[in-house]
């Protein structure tokens, strides 16, 4: 008996946001490799040489494109550029977002109290305004064919409060605190109702909008204390490596979802299980 792929996404057109960084990257790759074809949207596209480092630059299926997500005008015309090389995408993967490392300065990682309002609106710019832009044209196109999925990328920091104990060594190391600052987690829990919205908004308009939850990833630019006492709170024992978030993406982006809507998929390791 012939059986079709459920997880076939064979001349799908997906829309991915910060495709250069590092779970973009992945989930770019593994689309192409399922015979998609990718539009990476980014604020900054880097020289060909760079990009040939990351990616098969040869490939036909692959088109980069200068969008600054945070400005409206600059999505219209990256949809309008894509629409006229490849047609109105199948998949929105709302991947871009800002967070604050480890390594960033005092005057960003201290005190509640002290939060810049520069750097907090900053982050709701990208990570808020910017993914309602992108729903409200990218997705408000796919609405009118009456097909496709959206996929927001959330965090377990927009779930559950950062765990503010892993990052106390720092302090005892410089002599200032370190904090997880508000503004990713503010921003990233936002999504999940702004899933909620349109799930329910473009229910019956053939647009389904689900939200990926993943945990932290690990980077060789991370000190060894903070993924040592980030991997002890962690059920599984580690970090996640950065391509362990494509099965999932595959799985909302192609039909195997096709009764999934609203729902928020959790792939963290067991961060949330506690």
């Amino acid at each position: 008996m012939n059986r079709t792929d459920i997880f076939d996404l064979s001349d799908k057109v997906i829309v991915i946001t910060g495709g250069l960084g590092q779970i973009g990257r992945q989930f770019t790759l593994e689309l192409l490799d399922r015979g998609a074809k990718v539009a990476i949207f980014n604020r900054h596209i880097p020289d060909l040489a760079e990009l040939k480092e990351r990616f098969p630059i040869d490939s036909d299926s692959l088109a980069f494109f200068t969008v600054d997500i945070a400005n409206k005008s600059s999505v219209i015309a990256g949809l309008n550029a894509l629409v006229s090389k490849w047609g109105v995408p199948h998949v929105l993967i709302n991947n871009a977002g800002l967070d604050t490392q480890p390594s960033a300065p005092p005057e960003v990682s201290g005190p509640f109290e002290d939060f810049p309002e520069d750097v907090w609106r900053e982050v709701m710019e990208v990570n808020m305004t910017g993914t309602f832009f992108c729903c409200q044209i990218i997705g408000g196109a796919m609405a009118k064919l009456g097909r496709g999925s959206v996929i927001n990328v959330g965090s377990i920091y927009g779930m559950l409060s950062p765990v503010q104990d892993i990052y106390a060594y720092k302090e005892l190391k410089t002599g200032k605190p370190f904090v997880k600052p508000v503004a990713y987690c503010a921003s990233k829990s936002g999504l999940y109702n702004f899933t909620r919205y349109l799930a329910t908004y473009w229910g019956r308009k053939g647009v389904r909008v689900n939200i990926l939850t993943p945990s932290g990833v690990r980077r060789d630019s991370q000190d060894a204390e903070f993924q040592a006492n980030y991997c002890q709170r962690m059920p599984i024992g580690r970090m996640a490596e950065e391509d362990e978030f494509n099965g999932s993406i595959v799985f909302l982006a192609s039909d195997a979802s096709r009764y999934m809507t609203g729902s928020n998929l959790v792939v963290d390791g067991g961060w949330t299980a506690w």
